[in-house]
């Protein structure tokens, strides 16, 4: 276990190694003039060429990608020949000029709120999907297990900006349920955030549930077939004993898989919810980046999510050893 940790934790390096390399080069290498994104409309050509060697950008390409990843490493001085220098200190992803602010203050300001936006909506779809997954099993071919099935076929068909208008018109306008969301802190406002998060957390685990209902049902259907279920049958187990410690844990694995990527996907910025329910978090603040052309702060927020799905990929590498320890001889 502890060979397969350390060669887990050395690809995740390399692969973060990489990564910042892609994310670097395939931002600063598009058709573009990066320095005219540094200013407005009235913005002269000597003041665009200014700023080209203020920031650095009439570097060769390999020399801007060493300062990148130094900054992230040992942090970064902008503009070090100007009156005012820009101090970014480590982990440094960049400075906005646009906004005036360090990429990662930026991100870290909007973490939270998609944060508490992607776990509540795992912890409810998750919840939801495992109950009826197996109620649904259990009830194969009987009609308990066709209305789960349609249920799920409904989630499939809606998409996410459809629900949450639905239940934007509905709960907020027409019936006046809940107010208009406007994020505050849990630790603030409990009930003011409740009240803010109910409805998207409805729409992520309404799009969410509909496939992992499917996915358990049947991964236990699976498990039910084989020897061992029925050998704990026939020692007269109960069912529940049979049900959760037997064929659940046994068809984990893909759900592990499967929940570890969207719960990662999620915390990079749920974009789509975030924008209809106007809420200030990562997948609002990288739409209205790509609206400003904002290439630093595009750069750190892809850098950001891709980090997270990688680290997910190495907490669900575990979750696998602990759960079948057979994958650690591999």
């Amino acid at each position: 276990m502890v060979a397969y940790t350390i060669r887990r934790l050395l690809l995740m390096v390399a692969l973060l190694f990489a990564l910042t390399a892609a994310v670097f080069f395939l931002f600063n290498m598009l058709p573009g003039d990066p320095a005219r994104l540094t200013c407005g409309k009235a913005c002269s050509p000597s003041v665009i060429e200014a700023n080209r060697h203020r920031l650095g950008y009439d570097q060769p390409i390999l020399t801007q990608y060493g300062q990148f990843l130094g900054g992230i490493f040992f942090g970064r001085t902008f503009s070090s020949d100007s009156p005012q220098p820009i101090v970014c200190n480590a982990p440094c992803l960049g400075y906005s000029y646009s906004r005036h602010q360090q990429v990662l203050t930026m991100i870290l300001n909007a973490a939270p709120v998609t944060f508490w936006l992607a776990v509540g909506a795992f912890v409810v779809w998750i919840s939801i999907s495992i109950v009826l997954g197996i109620f649904a099993a259990l009830n194969h071919g009987r009609w308990p297990d066709r209305l789960v099935m349609g249920i799920s076929l409904v989630g499939y068909s809606l998409p996410s900006f459809f629900i949450g208008l639905l239940l934007i018109f509905f709960v907020i306008l027409k019936f006046n349920w809940l107010p208009f969301p406007a994020y505050v802190s849990p630790f603030v406002n409990p009930v003011g955030f409740l009240k803010t998060m109910i409805l998207p957390w409805i729409v992520l685990a309404f799009l969410n549930t509909a496939f992992y209902m499917r996915l358990t049902r049947n991964q236990v259907l699976e498990t039910f077939h084989e020897d061992y279920v029925r050998t704990a049958r026939a020692k007269g187990l109960p069912e529940r004993t049979i049900v959760v410690k037997h064929a659940l844990r046994a068809g984990l694995t893909p759900l592990v898989t499967a929940a570890g990527m969207d719960l990662a996907a999620l915390l990079g910025g749920a974009v789509i919810t975030e924008s209809i329910f106007s809420l200030p978090g990562l997948g609002s603040l990288a739409v209205n980046s790509v609206l400003q052309s904002d290439l630093p702060l595009i750069t750190g927020i892809t850098l950001f999510s891709s980090t997270l799905i990688i680290f997910a990929n190495l907490v669900v590498d575990l979750l696998y050893a602990f759960l079948d320890p057979r994958v650690t001889i591999a």
